[in-house]
C-alpha cells in the first residue's frame, strides 16, 4: 500500500530524463503535483516544458526516471491512463475542416461515450463554452479564442481528473486569457487537476503551484508566495530621469545582478547579502553623477524569481565549464 502523501498527489515523478542524443530536453526532473489544484510549467521555449508533458501523458517514453499519473505506473499503463486524461496541445489539433458541432461528435466518440452520455455532454460543454452560436461553423474559420473554447470543451467531454494543458493561450488576445483561466479554476473546483505550461508571468501567478524550467532542468518550485519569499537576491525599484544611463551604470556594479526598465522605472536586483540594498544603490549612483528622484526596496515578483533561478543556473555552469 502506498502511503497517504502518494495517494495525494496526481503525479509523482523521480528522476525523468529525456536524451535525444544531441540534447537533453529534460534532466533529472523530480516532480510532485497535488490533487485539485493548478500546477504550473513556467519557462521559455526549449526549457523542457512540452517533452515533460508528453512523458507525463504517457506519449513519449522517457530515457530514464519513475513516473506515476492517478496511482498508474507510466509508461506501462499509458492506454489506462489515457482514459482519465486530457490533453490540449499548443497547436490547435481537431479537425479544421469539421464544424464545431462535428469535432465535438467526433472526439465524443473517441473518448468512447455512450450516446446517453454524449446527448448530455455535448450540450453541456456547448453552453458551459459559450459554442452555441458556432456549431455550423468550421473550425477553421474560428477566431483564437474560438478555438481555444472548442479545444477546451472537446478535451474534457470524457471529464478527466488530470488534464494536460501545453502553453494553451499561447496565441490568444488578453480578455480571452482571463476568460480561459476562470474556467480552469471552474474545473479543480469540481475536482479536476490541471497542469498547465506557460510563458505567461500573469498566468504563473495564477498557478497554485509551480516548477520552473530551464534547459531541461527544475530550478525552482513551490507557490508563487514561497517562491518570491525564497529569492536569493534582494529588488529594487528605482526612479530617475535617466534610467537608461543609471541601467548601463548599475549593470557594470559587482553587486547588481541584472536591471529592467519598466517605463521611467528601474528594477534592479543585487546580491541578497548586500547589506541596506536601497541605500548602497542610492549611494552608488549619486556618486556616479547621476540624478535620482528614489530607491526602495520591494517584494519579488514572480519574473525576478525567474530570471534570478535562471541566472543562478547559468553562473553555475559557467564555473564547471
Amino acid at each position: 500500500m502506498r502511503d497517504s502523501t502518494e495517494t495525494d498527489l496526481a503525479i509523482r515523478a523521480r528522476g525523468l530524463t529525456k536524451d535525444f542524443g544531441h540534447v537533453v530536453a529534460v534532466n533529472k526532473l523530480d516532480l510532485d503535483v497535488p490533487r485539485g489544484r493548478i500546477y504550473g510549467f513556467l519557462g521559455p521555449n526549449g526549457s523542457g516544458k512540452s517533452t515533460s508533458i508528453r512523458m507525463l501523458c504517457g506519449l513519449l517514453t522517457p530515457t530514464a526516471g519513475n513516473i506515476r499519473v492517478l496511482g498508474l505506473e507510466i509508461p506501462r499503463q499509458a492506454e489506462e491512463l489515457r482514459r482519465k486524461v486530457g490533453y490540449m496541445t499548443q497547436k490547435f489539433s481537431l479537425f479544421e475542416d469539421l464544424t464545431v458541432s462535428e469535432n465535438l461528435t467526433f472526439m465524443a466518440d473517441i473518448y468512447t461515450l455512450t450516446r446517453d452520455e454524449q446527448k448530455d455532454r455535448i450540450p453541456a460543454n456547448v453552453e458551459r463554452y459559450e459554442l452555441g452560436r458556432l456549431l455550423r461553423q468550421r473550425a477553421g474559420t474560428l477566431s483564437g479564442g474560438q478555438k481555444q473554447r472548442l479545444a477546451l470543451a472537446a478535451a474534457t467531454l470524457h471529464q478527466p481528473e488530470l488534464l494536460f494543458l501545453d502553453e494553451p493561450t499561447s496565441a490568444v488576445d488578453p480578455e480571452n486569457r482571463r476568460a480561459f483561466w476562470e474556467s480552469l479554476f471552474d474545473l479543480v473546483a469540481e475536482g479536476s487537476t490541471i497542469l498547465v505550461s506557460t510563458h505567461y508571468m500573469d498566468e504563473a501567478e495564477r498557478c497554485h503551484e509551480l516548477a520552473i524550467l530551464d534547459l531541461g532542468l527544475l530550478v525552482a518550485a513551490g507557490s508563487p508566495d514561497q517562491l518570491s519569499d525564497g529569492i536569493e537576491a534582494s529588488v529594487l525599484v528605482v526612479e530617475s530621469p535617466e534610467p537608461r544611463k543609471i541601467a548601463r551604470f548599475l549593470d557594470a556594479q559587482e553587486f547588481v545582478h541584472s536591471t529592467a526598465q519598466i517605463g521611467n522605472t528601474l528594477r534592479v536586483m543585487v546580491d541578497q547579502d548586500a547589506q541596506n540594498p536601497a541605500e548602497l544603490v542610492t549611494r552608488v549612483i549619486r556618486d556616479g553623477g547621476l540624478q535620482l528622484d528614489d530607491c526602495e526596496k520591494v517584494r519579488p515578483s514572480l519574473e525576478d524569481v525567474f530570471v534570478a533561478a535562471t541566472q543562478a543556473r547559468k553562473s553555475a555552469r559557467d564555473r564547471t565549464e
